[in-house]
């Protein structure tokens, strides 16, 4: 039986997608711009997909964002199906950031299915794995910014729903929470504190991530884990030093060297143990506002 339009579309996406790398991502972005997209569902799914595949290959984090920024006028805007503002590519983009960003677990420990029962090493590895999508979900969010694909509102908004929420409720966010909030932050940082209002929001978020840092427990044992205080202490660093310390545009790494890198990865693992904060140690932040991004910034 022949395929429904959008099913095919999503299927050449994938396969396009399927074969990227850096080495062949100008013929990859080439084809996926002549795409049949005529409809704003179809524009969606195909910014989902490139998106998703984003985060699932961290490695090329900015090799994507280039691919998305290039795809930006490669398609038309399409007319909203329920009379709302048109379905633009930034529109669809800002939408699957905040969803992507709203599906984010509240904590690391994957769902329990029915008498499923999961060793030490196999619930570590998952989340692992977890906690890797959202560090690379922040980096991409954070490399879109810089490409003036997303506004300083919705780090701004990310930020606040990371490390702020939590203190409205008298409770401390989780510790990868936290670490999203830095890996964010020292990716965008640089340029948000060129903004006009940037460097107040800078102050901001790094006072709290110090605060964060110095917490103690009733009992005076410190809150988060000692390379999570690492962790925020290289970021206050990198910012003391002018954010000088840090490459925020290295050249993307070819699949050579993408190997490489995942077999040391592998290889630390392995030897130690991924290394995660208990779920029940500290309450968690509460659950995201629903508040659409696209609200916000007008778009």
């Amino acid at each position: 039986a022949p395929r429904e339009p959008l099913e095919e579309l999503r299927r050449a996406a994938r396969s396009l997608l399927n074969k990227a790398c850096p080495e062949n991502m100008p013929a990859i972005t080439e084809k996926l711009s002549v795409l049949p997209v005529s409809r704003g569902e179809e524009l969606q799914q195909v910014v989902g997909l490139v998106f998703q595949k984003a985060v699932s290959e961290p490695h090329y984090c900015q090799t994507y964002a280039d691919l998305i920024l290039a795809l930006r006028s490669a398609y038309p805007k399409f007319p909203a199906t329920d009379g709302g503002r048109p379905i633009t590519f930034r529109s669809s983009l800002i939408d699957v950031c905040q969803e992507e960003f709203e599906a984010l677990p509240v904590t690391l420990k994957p769902p329990q299915e029915a008498g499923e029962e999961r060793d030490a090493e196999e619930l570590e590895l998952c989340r692992g794995k977890r906690k890797c999508r959202m560090l690379a979900n922040m980096r991409l969010i954070g490399h879109l910014f810089l490409r003036q694909l997303l506004p300083a509102k919705v780090i701004v908004h990310v930020l606040e729903e990371l490390i702020f929420r939590s203190r409205e409720e008298s409770k401390v966010p989780m510790e990868h929470a936290v670490e999203c909030a830095c890996e964010l932050l020292a990716a965008t940082g640089h340029a948000i504190e060129a903004l006009a209002e940037g460097k107040r929001v800078v102050v901001r978020a790094c006072g709290r991530l110090r605060e964060l840092k110095d917490s103690q427990t009733a009992q005076g044992r410190h809150i988060y884990s000692k390379r999570m205080q690492f962790v925020i202490q290289d970021l206050l660093d990198v910012r003391s030093a002018g954010w000088t310390q840090r490459s925020f545009r290295d050249s993307a790494k070819t699949k050579e060297e993408v190997q490489l890198e995942q077999r040391r990865d592998l290889d630390q693992r392995l030897a130690g143990g991924v290394k995660s904060w208990p779920d029940d140690r500290t309450p968690a932040a509460g659950q995201r506002r629903q508040l659409r991004y696209s609200t916000i910034i007008g778009a």
